[in-house]
């Protein structure tokens, strides 16, 4: 039958047995007779439904990417009157002046969305950024949330997901500026000229496709080119950048940064992965091993950092080397969280490396390392904080629907101090947040790698500690759902289990506090405080 067929009550109960069941579920009416089998809860359960309205029993057991992942399949027209056809819809829809700061956007559960989506006034963003949020969560909803459970389990994102993010520019946008030169095309999303981009266009970027509430996704699309990319970009021959930019930015071929070794994390300068120049000075044969490389399994160009000199940071090189190399080995790591993103254990047996692979200067490699993890750290801050809005966003819905003793969660005390302490937590964070990304616009590079490091290292352990409170609280309120992969408790369970890859990577907590007291120290000083 057309999916556009409108049934009536009476008709879809006329098909409530096992050889012809159908259900309703939000006004569309589904064909479940082939589902019955695969029902993970049972048949029973489904048929205690038939020819009726599923809509309660539905929304008490399940989240809504299951319809959006499944319903397509299932769905055989709708409950009522026939629809408005689209120029009709389009008629009576209310034209939303992108200029109008008061014009809500999503779903306005409470904290759920920074404040300026609910029509808060805020001097960051302009109808460009409003044009771009819409865009990016459309796309997002459509294409990624539904399958996150799905590509989670089988430990990899597909192929086409990269393709598909590389037709919206999405690719370049995350690589940073000077990217434009080698994307796809000059607009972002269709919409916007790439070129004109700034740190908040970005930040909506990562803010709404980590609303798919899976760390894994996020690294296996953006982990591995945000942090393996831009050293190609920014100190890479044009030669260098001609083969591998075009290359990522399409969704052709994936990047990695190869940097933490098993001897070597936070403290890169000590690293002993060691690349000797040939007698013939051509080429370089590479030795060493590299631990929790991020897109690592399935990357077809690897950014290593090299020992090529003596000890410290002096001796420190950046190599290209490429999957397909003799002596290159990957192995997939079994790790508690962000399944989907690739992580490998790298090992490297006397790979010959073309000299003409080297990116930057020889032993010059740390400076381009540190160039990027202002980027980097902002880009976890990002992912973290919009993660805590998931974690939050989930329990507040979850509450409102599921009852104990009576009454809705949310009707009890304990419950709704919960959600506030959450909800006071993110948006202390993300004001934070947005305060250091608009000094990112007034600032040239140097001066952010200056001014902004120590601020952006307190502010990674700020939001990652705040991700790891919600992560819990929600699954306090969520019980024994978020214990269990998959249903009403998915997005909790896995970025609970995500969090330890946020607090560690990028500069562990530890790591990151030390760094941030010190750096602003010595800016202080420079400036002229009295210590």
């Amino acid at each position: 039958m057309p999916e556009t067929q409108n049934f009536t009550e009476a008709q879809v109960a006329e098909h409530n047995s096992e050889s012809d069941c159908w259900i309703i579920v939000h006004g569309k009416v589904y064909d479940v007779t082939s589902f019955l089998s695969e029902h993970p809860g049972g048949k029973k359960v489904i048929l205690k439904a038939a020819g009726t309205d599923a809509t309660k029993q539905f929304d008490a057991f399940h989240s809504g990417a299951i319809l959006e992942q499944y319903g397509p399949k299932l769905v055989i027209g709708t409950l009522g009157q026939p629809e408005a056809s689209d120029t009709d819809k389009a008629a009576k829809e209310e034209v939303v002046d992108p200029n109008d700061t008061s014009a809500p956007f999503g779903d306005l559960i409470p904290y759920s969305d920074p404040s300026w989506y609910q029509g808060w006034e805020s001097p960051y963003y302009g109808p460009s950024h409003r044009a771009l949020r819409a865009k990016i969560r459309a796309f997002v909803d459509a294409e990624i949330t539904p399958f996150c459970h799905e590509w989670d389990e089988a430990k990899q994102v597909p192929r086409q997901l990269f393709v598909k993010c590389a037709e919206q520019n999405i690719l370049a946008a995350i690589t940073g500026a000077g990217a434009e030169k080698y994307s796809p095309s000059a607009t972002l999303m269709g919409a916007l000229p790439i070129q004109e981009m700034d740190a908040f266009h970005e930040f909506i970027i990562g803010d709404e496709l980590s609303r798919c509430g899976s760390g894994g996704v996020l690294w296996g699309l953006c982990g591995g080119l945000g942090i393996g990319l831009p050293p190609i970009l920014n100190f890479a021959s044009e030669v260098l950048k001609s083969r591998v930019l075009p290359e990522c930015l399409s969704g052709r071929k994936t990047i990695c940064l190869a940097i933490t070794e098993p001897y070597a994390g936070s403290d890169v300068a000590n690293i002993k992965c060691e690349a000797r120049e040939t007698p013939d000075g051509e080429h370089y044969i590479v030795n060493g091993e590299k631990k929790w490389i991020t897109n690592g399994v399935f990357a077809d160009y690897f950014t290593v950092a090299v020992r090529t000199g003596g000890e410290g940071m002096e001796g420190i090189s950046l190599l290209l080397l490429e999957r397909g190399m003799p002596g290159l080995k990957t192995r997939q790591m079994k790790c508690s969280g962000v399944w989907s993103s690739g992580t490998a254990y790298i090992t490297f047996e006397d790979v010959k490396v073309p000299k003409s692979n080297l990116v930057g200067q020889e032993n010059k490699g740390f400076k381009c390392i540190m160039y990027n993890f202002n980027h980097e750290r902002l880009a976890i801050v990002t992912q973290a904080t919009r993660f805590s809005r998931v974690c939050l966003e989930d329990a507040m819905t979850y509450a409102h629907k599921r009852r104990t003793f009576g009454k809705k969660l949310v009707e009890h005390q304990v419950i709704r101090h919960k959600l506030g302490n959450m909800a006071r937590k993110i948006e202390a964070t993300h004001s934070w947040m947005e305060s250091i990304l608009y000094q990112a616009t007034r600032m040239s590079q140097q001066e952010q790698m200056l001014k902004l490091g120590g601020p952006i290292a307190l502010l990674k352990v700020q939001s990652t500690q705040v991700f790891e409170y919600c992560a819990r609280e929600a699954s306090q309120i969520f019980g024994g759902l978020s214990y269990s992969r998959g249903g009403q408790g998915e997005r909790v369970e896995r970025l609970y289990r995500d969090v330890r890859a946020y607090a560690i990577p990028g500069g562990s907590e530890e790591i990151m506090t030390e760094l941030g007291v010190k750096q602003s120290i010595k800016v202080a000083q420079f400036s002229g405080a009295k210590l």
